[in-house]
C-alpha cells in the first residue's frame, strides 16, 4: 500500500514552475529518500507532501484521500514534518518540547491526559533523551538536539514522518546516530520515513527506496541496488564517477573522479574493488 501519492502534481513559486506534473509513490512502512542536485524540487516536493505548500495543480493522496480536502488536525495525526534546521524558543527544554508535539490531540474540554503522557514518555525512550529532558534545548550539542526534535515528531504519534535534511550541519558521528535512530524507528515500530539527503551513499546505505529528482521530475525511482549507477550519478548530479559496492554494506557506493592525492598503489585497490 502507498501512504503518500502524487498525481501530476505542479507547484511553482511565483511564476516559476519548480515541480511539472509530478508522479511518485512513497511505500508504506520503508525509508525513503529524496535524491538530487542542488535547487532541484527535491525539498519543494518534501513540503509539498506535508502540505506546506499548495500545489498548482494535480493532487496529493494520503492514505489514499486528497491531503488538501481534509481538516488539518486529521493530516496532523497522520504525518509529522521535521524542517531543515528547526529554532525553538529560547528557554524550552527536552520535555517541554516534546510536548508539543501531542497539540493535535488536545480538546477544548481535555488538555492533557494519560496517554499523552505515556506517549511523550515512549518518544523520549525511543530517542534516547530521556536522561535529557530536564535540560534547555538550547544546551544540547547538534546531535542531542536533532533527536529532541524527532522525538517531538514521534510524541506525534504518526505513521509517517517526513525529514528536510536530518543530517545537516552535523559532523559524521551525529549523522550516523540520527540515521542509525530513523533506521530503528523503521525497523521496530514499522513508522514510515520520508527524508531529503544530500549524502548519496548514506541515502544508498539506509533507503529500501530512492526517487532521484532532475528537471522538475522524477529522473528514477527504486530500490538502490536497482537504479544507482554511474549514469544516473552522471545526469542527476553532473558528476563522474564509480559506483562500487559498500565494503561494508554492500549497497551502491559512489567513488567521485576528481583532483586529489595519489597513495601507492591505490590504482590497484580500485582495479581489485571495480573487478568485483
Amino acid at each position: 500500500m502507498h501512504v503518500l501519492e502524487t498525481k501530476d502534481l505542479t507547484v511553482t513559486y511565483g511564476e516559476q514552475i519548480i515541480l511539472d506534473q509530478l508522479n511518485i509513490t512513497i511505500p508504506n512502512g520503508e525509508i525513503t529518500v529524496l535524491i538530487g542536485s542542488n535547487g532541484c524540487g527535491k525539498s519543494t516536493l518534501l513540503r509539498s507532501m506535508a502540505r506546506l505548500l499548495k500545489p498548482q495543480s494535480g493532487a496529493i493522496l494520503l492514505d489514499g484521500e486528497a491531503m488538501m480536502k481534509l481538516p488539518t488536525k486529521e493530516v496532523a495525526k497522520k504525518l509529522a514534518m521535521l524542517p531543515q534546521g528547526p529554532v525553538s524558543p529560547e528557554g524550552l527544554t527536552v520535555l517541554q518540547l516534546v510536548k508539543q508535539g501531542r497539540y493535535p490531540y488536545q480538546k477544548w474540554y481535555q488538555q492533557w491526559s494519560s496517554m499523552d503522557e505515556e506517549i511523550v514518555r515512549h518518544a523520549l525512550h525511543s530517542t534516547g533523551m530521556t536522561e535529557l529532558s530536564d535540560r534547555l534545548v538550547d544546551s544540547l550539542s547538534g546531535g542531542q538536539r536533532q533527536r529532541a526534535w524527532i522525538a517531538m515528531t514521534l510524541a506525534q504519534d504518526t505513521n509517517t514522518i517526513l525529514l528536510d535534511e536530518p543530517t545537516t550541519y552535523l559532523d559524521l558521528t551525529h549523522q550516523i546516530e540520527v540515521l542509525d535512530l530513523l533506521f530503528e524507528l523503521n525497523e521496530k515500530e514499522k513508522r514510515t520515513i520520508v527524508m531529503v539527503l544530500h549524502d548519496l551513499n548514506l541515502a544508498c546505505r539506509y533507503a529500501h527506496n530512492i526517487i532521484a529528482v532532475k528537471d522538475k521530475a522524477v529522473f528514477a525511482q527504486g530500490k538502490p541496488e536497482e537504479i544507482v549507477d554511474r549514469e544516473l550519478v552522471k545526469s542527476v548530479f553532473h558528476l563522474d564517477c564509480e559506483v562500487v559496492a559498500d565494503p561494508i554494506f554492500g549497497t551502491p557506493m559512489c567513488v567521485p573522479y576528481g583532483k586529489g592525492r595519489h597513495m601507492t598503489g591505490v590504482k590497484n585497490s580500485i582495479e581489485h574493488i571495480l573487478s568485483r
